[in-house]
């Protein structure tokens, strides 16, 4: 356990313990996550999305497909190199499914973002 670990960012309790891959804060039983720059990611409120490579997505970027992915209904599928621009980052997708975006010449559809990379 590191002993350079932060204070609570609710009550700044130094007594913070490791628990897993959250801190905990045994005096107000606050948990979050902390970044390897020590930045708590649910501190601000909002959620931290990265691509394939580890760069940070936000709303609107353009990302590349990085491997060919089968769609069903489709005999082609989504060859890897295709861009997708305007993407939408969203909480609530379906088995791990946190992009929503439109691939030309497929339509509406949401994509993992762990097949995909910032362009």
């Amino acid at each position: 356990m590191s002993e350079n670990l932060p204070p609570c960012p609710e009550c700044a309790s130094a007594y913070t313990y490791e628990m897993g891959a959250l801190l905990v804060c045994p005096e107000c039983a606050h948990e979050w996550s902390v970044t390897s720059t020590g930045v708590a990611d649910e501190a601000s409120g909002e959620r931290v999305v990265k691509d394939a490579v580890g760069n940070v997505l936000a709303d609107g970027d353009t990302v590349t497909v990085v491997k060919t992915l089968k769609v069903k209904g489709s005999p082609s599928g989504i060859k890897a190199g295709t861009k997708v621009r305007n993407i939408r980052l969203i909480a609530d997708g379906v088995d791990g499914h946190d992009i929503d975006c439109k691939v030309e010449g497929f339509g509406p559809m949401q994509l993992k973002s762990s097949v995909v990379k910032k362009a």
